[in-house]
């Protein structure tokens, strides 16, 4: 059986899903829709994120730390995990310095 999957799932996401043996802790099937839907996030958000910053006068890291914390929400469908690799994925995207990790 042949796997056609041909999204390359970087290396900082799939830390996210493995087990202390480097297992995935999910299957593979949810593994790759959750990346898809976190990348789907950090993409949709770069150009609400430049507007702000561009239009309101926000700081880059102002705009990342409330990012981070609607995304860490309950609410929002995504893990703490995945709203921290949201907002470093948006970082990268729009070319701003990544937050610290604390």
């Amino acid at each position: 059986m042949s796997d056609d999957y041909q999204i390359f799932i970087p290396p900082s996401f799939h830390a996210l899903f493995v087990d202390g043996r480097g297992r995935l802790a999910v299957p593979l099937s949810e593994f790759r829709a959750r990346y898809e839907l976190c990348e789907d996030m950090a993409q949709m958000l770069v150009d609400h994120s430049q507007a702000v910053h561009h239009d309101q006068g926000v700081a880059e890291e102002i705009i990342l730390r409330r990012t981070r914390a609607g995304l860490g929400t309950a609410e929002s469908g995504f893990s703490e995990a995945e709203a921290g690799w949201i907002v470093t994925r948006l970082a990268e995207l729009l070319g701003w310095p990544a937050l610290d990790a604390t």
